[in-house]
């Protein structure tokens, strides 16, 4: 216990070498917990995903600082990283659930119109969907996109018109 203590430190007063051993087993730690919970929350980045990325990394930055208690720190975070986990398998099973956490998309333009009442509900202009037709197709315009939608990741999806070139 004393060795551990002494590569480890306790409490607040912790050196240099005491807060990178922290680091070096925090990292360690949070990459099992990541490998737990899986690819999806930190391949897809719903807005379900960054919640646990950023409650994950506050529970343990405080081991690693000395502001809480490594062990049940780490227990912590583990029950973050179950609860995504749980809450993830909920929404494979139950679509109520899926559109509870994860949201839905929101159509706001199609055929040349745009739908004003999902672009207030979603708090985009029509400004956001010209700057996504020049991010992704390099046009000043609408012409030739037969819709947008607002994906549950926060991300503008451009359907083109089969017609257009």
């Amino acid at each position: 216990m004393d060795a551990l203590i002494a590569v480890f430190g306790s409490g607040h007063d912790l050196d240099s070498l005491q807060m990178a051993a922290r680091a070096v087993a925090v990292f360690i730690g949070a990459l099992v917990c990541i490998r737990i919970s899986g690819r999806r929350s930190f391949g897809q980045r719903s807005p379900f995903d960054y919640v646990v990325a950023i409650l994950l990394g506050a529970t343990l930055s405080r081991a690693i600082v000395g502001a809480s208690p490594p062990i049940p720190t780490v227990v912590a975070s583990l029950v973050i990283v179950l609860l995504h986990r749980v809450l993830a398998w909920g929404c494979l099973h139950s679509p109520r659930l899926e559109r509870l956490v994860g949201g839905t998309e929101r159509e706001l333009y199609r055929d040349g119109r745009f739908d004003e009442k999902q672009m207030s509900a979603a708090l985009i202009t029509r400004t956001d969907l010209f700057e996504t037709a020049r991010q992704q197709l390099g046009a000043n315009d609408l012409s030739g996109i037969r819709a947008a939608t607002l994906e549950r990741n926060g991300e503008i999806s451009l359907i083109r018109d089969k017609d257009a070139r």
